[in-house]
C-alpha cells in the first residue's frame, strides 16, 4: 500500500471516529436529555398530586412571594390539604411556590423544579434537596436571589412550626450560591422583616 493510500485511510478513520462521536452526542441531546427533563417534570407533578392528601380538608396556608418593585415578600393565601408528616408538608410548600402565585406575583422557582428529598433534623433544620433546574433557570440579580431564598424559608418555617431553619442542597450536594450572591453553605433562619405589612 502506498504512502498516499495510508494517509488517506488514516484521515478517513479520524473523520469516521469524529462523526461517530458527534452523532452520539447529538442523539443524547435530542433523545435522552429531553426525556430525562420530561421525566423530572412529570415526577414533580406526580409528587404534587400525591401530596394533595387523600384525606382531610383543605386549609389556607400563607406563602410569601417576591415583589421586586416593593423589595418585599407579599403574603398570599394558598389552599393546601396538608400531609401528615412534616417532611411531606415541607415538600408541599416548595411545590406550591414552584407552581407560582395566583395573584401574579413573581415566581420563586422554575416551574420544572422538583424536590428530590427532604430531611428534618432533630434540631429543627429542614434539608431541602432541589433539582438542578434551580441553577440553570434561576433569574439573575442579588435582590432576586435574596427574596427567593427568604420566600422559601419564611413560607416553610411559618407554616410548619417544627422547622426552625432551612438548608438548601442541589442534586444532593451543598452549593455555595444560586446566582453568585447569597451564601447557601449554612442554614437560613426565617426573617419576618422582609415581609410586606398590611396585606
Amino acid at each position: 500500500m502506498s504512502l498516499r493510500a495510508k494517509i488517506f485511510l488514516l484521515i478517513l478513520l479520524v473523520v469516521l471516529g469524529a462523526a461517530t462521536f458527534y452523532l452520539r452526542s447529538l442523539a443524547k441531546r435530542v433523545f435522552i436529555e429531553p426525556t430525562r427533563h420530561a421525566e423530572e417534570t412529570a415526577r414533580a407533578k406526580l409528587s404534587e398530586f400525591a401530596l394533595q392528601s387523600k384525606k382531610g380538608s383543605s386549609q389556607t396556608a400563607t406563602l410569601y412571594f417576591p415583589s421586586l418593585e416593593q423589595g418585599k415578600l407579599v403574603p398570599e393565601g394558598y389552599s393546601i390539604t396538608w400531609a401528615e408528616a412534616n417532611v411531606d408538608r415541607v415538600r408541599q410548600v416548595v411545590l406550591a411556590l414552584a407552581e407560582g402565585s395566583h395573584q401574579g406575583l413573581r415566581r420563586v422557582l422554575p416551574a420544572s423544579t422538583s424536590v428530590r428529598a427532604v430531611f428534618l433534623a432533630p434540631d429543627g433544620t429542614a434539608y431541602v434537596d432541589l433539582s438542578n433546574d434551580v441553577l440553570s433557570e434561576f433569574p439573575p440579580g442579588i435582590e432576586t436571589e435574596s427574596l427567593a431564598i427568604y420566600s422559601l424559608v419564611n413560607s416553610i418555617t411559618m407554616n410548619i412550626p417544627s422547622v426552625k431553619k432551612v438548608q438548601f442542597l442541589i442534586q444532593g450536594q451543598e452549593v455555595e450560591t444560586l446566582d453568585g450572591h447569597a451564601d447557601l453553605t449554612a442554614p437560613f433562619a426565617p426573617d419576618p422583616t422582609g415581609i410586606k405589612s398590611g396585606s
